[in-house]
């Protein structure tokens, strides 16, 4: 099952310091469109999932082929996505195209960020056939399915972003006032960099901590 590419932190690290060396971007590609509409999506401090339509049957993964999902999240998963009538979902919609939904298992005992009482999965992408999805079919899958997909919390430039994690600390997506972890960007418009590496950042409140 394809895993979800890394995303890179914005800016350089110091070596000596480990501290992110502001205004420096490790990127130079990511510099260079700074100045363009990014969506910062809300970070989820949780665990990857993903759920795969392989053209015949639904399969769940974690992070890598070899990640142990826990069964309380796996059983959420299964009610979300498993069964006979979700799989004639799957069959209607997408045929043997082949379909990975990327999320978040977040909640109770999945790391330690405060968001719900129970345990729960949200979209943040979508594969078919290998291409990432635009946000309006990432959104329109996950309603198919009743999930929630990760909000987008502001759009505008880079380091508009930057200030919006430095100056906000309350979570979107908890219920219980939990605090936010950072936003992932990505540029309006889907972009690749000339290698064919998807364009995005994180930007994670603890990387400014000083």
């Amino acid at each position: 099952m394809q895993k979800y590419h890394k995303i890179e932190t914005i800016f350089e690290r110091d070596e000596k310091t480990k501290k992110l060396i502001f205004g420096k971007y490790h990127n130079p590609t990511v510099e260079f469109l700074k100045n363009l509409i990014w969506d910062g999506s809300e970070k989820i401090d949780g665990t990857n999932i993903r759920v795969q339509w392989d053209g015949h049957q639904v399969n769940f993964g974690g992070r890598t082929d070899e990640s142990e999902i826990p069964e309380h999240l796996l059983q959420k998963l299964k009610a979300y996505f498993g069964g006979v009538a979700n799989e004639e979902i799957f069959e209607q919609r997408f045929g043997e195209k082949e379909v990975i939904i990327f999320g978040e298992g977040y909640g109770e005992k999945i790391q330690t960020n405060g968001y719900i009482d129970g345990v729960d999965f949200i979209v943040f992408d979508v594969m078919i056939n290998g291409n990432y999805q635009p946000r309006s079919t990432v959104e329109e899958i996950a309603a198919v399915f009743g999930c929630e997909v990760a909000p987008i919390l502001i759009s505008g430039t880079l380091d508009e972003l930057v200030n919006f994690v430095l100056n906000n600390t309350k979570s979107s997506v908890s219920k219980v006032g939990g605090i936010i972890e950072g936003i992932v960007a990505k540029p309006h418009i889907e972009l690749q960099d000339r290698t064919g590496h998807r364009i995005a950042v994180k930007i994670k409140r603890t990387d400014f901590k000083t």
